[in-house]
């Protein structure tokens, strides 16, 4: 069994990957060790496995776990809007992070009891006035948390992504929590959208930090919300992210802004930048435009400006909540604006989710995590 103190340790260094805001009386090196090892490579132990560029991701199989990785996360995000016309966002989100390598048998055991994978499952609901939150920790075992593959299941208890097949969609999302829940049906014809140089995304200027990662972003969504025991009939759209990787940010990484927008139908656009110790400072970022056919079309950090427009004091915090972006030389200028400026996630490690409104030269709508504040 692992130690408590190993889990909330893990469960820091987890979070951190992810761009959650960091312990505030421990640098991430007293954390994480040596962040200046090559790509890939972990700075506690180089037995997990590395990330490198030019290894071709593979459909069905890596919608699975990749459990000789230290870390992964499937992320889901929706805008709809129910049958009054109320817009409403969803985030689900499940993460694995491995105790000790695959190839660690020092705590070796037969009982599917002992596990070196923990998953912790995040889940909100969103609108205009209120944010629910919740989550999950289990280690994994069959009856409690994981990734099943005939046809694929990734779940924390009763959370759970139901795939019809070892694909990842159509597919069927369930989470019930106290305060909410839903049952939402996925499916998209559009194909993956592999990021960065085909699935292998750089996280840092000098390509010391990279991960695998890919998207769908054009999913199709109806279902049933409910709010405080109101019952709501959505419908919307809806995106997914997969990554894994065995390194966390750099020593000079302090947080990340992340950005996923729907610029109509066909176009969506992804921009994420990775913030110095300034926290104002761009260590690193990366926008990408996808098409409902396939096709993207990378944007290098030059050729787009973004920038904080607005802040939001939450619980003695700032989080920048009002956004411009601009990339000329595909005419988009846009004023991302949060639905609900609120929308923190006071989990266990705090960060600031929830869905957006574009407005410029188009309107949409998309999602927006602020990390690092």
């Amino acid at each position: 069994m692992i130690k408590i103190r190993k889990i909330g340790t893990l469960c820091i260094a987890a979070l951190l990957l992810i761009g959650c805001d960091q312990p505030k009386s421990n640098s991430m090196s007293n954390w994480l060790g040596d962040s200046t090892k090559p790509s890939g490579t972990e700075p506690d132990d180089a037995s997990y496995a590395v990330v490198v560029e030019g290894v071709d991701i593979r459909f069905p199989d890596d919608h699975q776990a990749h459990e000789n990785f230290r870390h992964e996360w499937w992320y889901f995000t929706a805008n709809l809007v129910d049958e009054t016309g109320q817009t409403l966002g969803i985030q689900w989100t499940q993460f694995r992070f491995a105790t000790a390598p695959q190839n660690d048998k020092s705590n070796d055991s037969n009982t599917p009891w002992h596990s070196q994978q923990i998953y912790m499952a995040h889940s909100a609901v969103t609108n205009q006035t209120r944010h629910f939150t919740d989550e999950k920790w289990s280690r994994q075992h069959p009856q409690l948390a994981g990734v099943e593959k005939h046809p694929l299941r990734v779940f924390v208890d009763d959370w759970q992504w139901q795939s019809q097949s070892d694909e990842l969609l159509p597919a069927k999302l369930m989470v019930k929590s106290k305060l909410f829940s839903y049952t939402l049906n996925l499916t998209s014809t559009a194909p993956y959208q592999k990021q960065g140089n085909q699935g292998y995304s750089k996280k840092s200027a000098d390509g010391k930090v990279a991960s695998y990662y890919y998207s769908q972003p054009f999913i199709e969504v109806t279902g049933e919300v409910v709010i405080q025991g109101k019952r709501h009939q959505v419908s919307g759209n809806g995106w997914i992210d997969r990554e894994w990787s065995s390194q966390f940010l750099l020593d000079s990484q302090q947080g990340w802004d992340w950005f996923a927008l729907r610029l109509n139908n066909q176009t969506t656009l992804v921009v994420f930048q990775l913030r110095g110790e300034d926290k104002t400072q761009t260590h690193y970022a990366h926008a990408r435009l996808m098409q409902s056919n396939g096709e993207s079309i990378s944007i290098s950090p030059n050729d787009f400006s973004l920038s904080s427009t607005k802040q939001t004091n939450i619980q003695g915090t700032d989080y920048p909540t009002g956004w411009l972006l601009k990339i000329p030389k595909h005419k988009i200028d846009l004023t991302i604006s949060a639905l609900n400026p609120n929308a923190k996630m006071p989990l266990t490690v705090p960060y600031w989710e929830g869905p957006i409104v574009i407005e410029g030269t188009h309107s949409g709508s998309g999602y927006m995590e602020l990390t690092g504040y």
